[in-house]
Parts: C-alpha cells; sequence; structure tokens
C-alpha cells in the first residue's frame, strides 16, 4: 500500500512513522508513506499556500491551485488502481474502525491535511471524501493524518504477527443471536495473580474456555454500557434481542 501525505508542516511527522509498528510495516515493504511539503507546487517565489477569503472574515483560508497541483503529481498513472483522496477536515464524517478497515484494502491513499481557517472550498471537487476524528478542535489535520494511518496500516494483512489480535481488539463486531453488536473489549489481566490484594477474577484460572469467553463477552457488554452506551443502541432496533441477553447486565 501507497500512503501519500500532503501538508504544510513536514517536520511534524519525522517522530512517529519510524517506531513500532509503522515502522516495521514500512521496512518489510508492506506499506510505502511519502510526507510532501504543499509549499513544493506553490507558483511564487514566497510559496504561499494560502490567502485571505473572499467576502471578508478572520484568517487565511488554503489556496486550491497549489492542492490541484500536488494532487496531479502524485496520482498514479495506472488505470483502474484502488486509490481514494482523503481531506482531514472537522467538517467530515467521525472516523471510525470500520472505516479504517475499508482504507486498509486500497492500493494508494492520499491524504490532504487541513489548516488555518480551512480549505478552498472547490477542493472538495479533488477528493472523495472528508474525514475527522472527532468533536473538537485542532491545530490542523496533521494529528488526524497519523491517526488515520497508525489505524490503517497495522490492518494491513502481515503487518501484525497475528490475525487474532486484530479479531480480538475494542471496536469489533460480536455476533450475538445473528445480529452484530459493536462492543467494548473486556478486561484483560496478566502475572502476577495477586498484585495488593487485587486478585485476577477465578474464572480466568478454570481453564474451562467455554465459561471464560462466556464471562468476557459478559464483561465487554456491561463495560460498553458504562462507557459508550451509544455503542447499543442496536438494541432499539432489535427488541427481541433484549430479553436473552438481559441476564448478562
Amino acid at each position: 500500500m501507497k500512503i501519500d501525505i500532503i501538508t504544510i508542516f513536514p517536520k511534524m511527522f519525522v517522530g512517529p512513522f519510524k517506531e513500532s509498528i509503522i515502522k516495521r510495516a514500512i521496512n518489510k515493504k508492506l506499506v510505502e508513506i511519502k510526507i510532501h511539503d504543499l509549499r513544493k507546487w506553490s507558483k511564487d517565489k514566497h510559496r504561499t499556500i494560502d490567502d485571505k477569503p473572499y467576502g471578508g472574515g478572520k484568517g487565511m483560508i488554503m489556496m486550491i491551485e497549489p492542492i490541484a497541483k500536488a494532487l496531479a503529481s502524485l496520482k498514479s498513472k495506472k488505470q483502474n488502481l484502488n486509490l481514494k483522496v482523503i481531506l482531514l477536515s472537522p467538517r467530515g464524517k467521525i472516523f471510525n474502525q470500520k472505516k479504517a478497515k475499508e482504507l486498509s484494502n486500497l492500493d494508494h491513499l492520499i491524504l490532504i491535511c487541513g489548516h488555518y481557517e480551512g480549505v478552498d472550498e472547490r477542493v472538495s471537487k479533488l477528493i472523495d471524501e472528508e474525514i475527522s476524528i472527532g468533536d473538537y478542535v485542532l491545530t490542523g489535520g496533521e494529528i488526524p493524518a497519523m491517526v488515520v494511518v497508525d489505524s490503517v496500516v497495522r490492518l494491513i494483512p502481515g503487518v501484525l504477527k497475528s490475525r487474532e489480535t486484530i479479531k480480538n481488539e475494542s471496536f469489533q463486531l460480536v455476533k450475538i443471536n445473528g445480529k452484530n453488536l459493536k462492543l467494548l473489549e473486556y478486561p484483560q489481566y496478566t502475572r502476577p495473580e495477586v498484585y495488593k490484594g487485587w486478585r485476577v477474577p477465578k474464572i480466568l484460572l478454570s481453564g474451562n474456555h467455554h465459561q471464560i469467553e462466556k464471562w468476557r463477552l459478559k464483561q465487554s457488554l456491561k463495560l460498553t454500557r458504562q462507557r459508550r452506551p451509544d455503542l447499543l443502541v442496536v438494541f432499539l432496533l432489535f427488541a427481541k434481542l433484549l430479553l436473552p441477553l438481559t441476564f448478562l447486565f
């Protein structure tokens, strides 16, 4: 997979992609990540990439021309390439695990980091979609781009040592009574068995895998109800599913 990131602050990406899983993925040639300074495609000697908004208003707006030139330069000439161009923007759809999985199947991903007071609206004609990582304000799209890359790269086959690691992570779909539910991950424990009087639940030491799985499901449901009740809205849509699960709460 190839990932191109267009930014006006390329130095922000120096550290995050040179450590841990992403570094291993790059070394194994499972992903190629390149950071591009948008100012490279500016047409004047001052390397200008923003200007005042038409109609007045505060701040500066990123210009369409440098972005258009950057995309024209970075897009592959290959036909039928599985490619997506995404603008990191606070008005985009909220990024989630489902979207991460979708993007991990691409051949080529181009991320545009928005900044300042926004991007010229005509850029929307050059992209496939806009993505936001949450309902809060950041200084630009650089950190969101890092988040997207991290979550996408780890889903590329061969990046993680075990596919089971991906399968059992938080925000995965669990099939119950034929219905898919999105739940938080169950609690995890390791040695020592007792620490300052805090014990590992006995069920996890029992060796009874059927009961352990049942306990884990119950804990996932409990944590989801307490911390992310919004994920359980699906229960309201499938009323018949509620009764079999009441004993788990």
